[in-house]
């Protein structure tokens, strides 16, 4: 899962695998993930981040 960018403790990451699916980037901090639609830009799932 290649890293594309990296913020302090964030990583934007892609999994080539997620084929059959719009364009998107995960976001990757310990082991919280979220996941983000990119045309248009939308939130689209959380996994262990604070929803605050």
């Amino acid at each position: 899962m290649p890293t594309v960018h990296q913020e302090g403790p964030y990583s934007f990451i892609f999994f080539s695998s997620d084929r059959g699916e719009l364009p998107h980037i995960h976001v990757k901090r310990d082991r919280q993930l979220a996941k983000f639609w990119l045309r248009p830009v939308s939130f689209a799932k959380n996994r262990g981040f604070s929803e605050n």
